[in-house]
């Protein structure tokens, strides 16, 4: 019984040391926001690099459909 438990339990802490490291790295976009992805499928309206329509969109979507106070009533 001894025997076991030390058994499973060094394979729990050998299973720790095979963990590989984790790089920081992003996206590697630098590009704003309201410049868009260059892919096809957008929002109805709002046109890829203009800026105030990207943020029209926002204040739209967050009013509609991210306000709780605005669902409740």
């Amino acid at each position: 019984m001894m025997r076991t438990a030390f058994v499973i339990g060094a394979a729990v802490v050998l299973a720790a040391c095979g963990e590989e490291p984790q790089s920081a790295s992003g996206s590697g976009s630098d590009a704003a926001l309201f410049q868009g992805t260059g892919k096809p499928y957008v929002a109805s309206g709002w046109k890829p690099g203009d800026r105030a329509s990207w943020e029209q969109h926002l204040k739209t979507r967050t009013q509609r459909g991210q306000n709780d106070y605005n669902k409740v009533n």
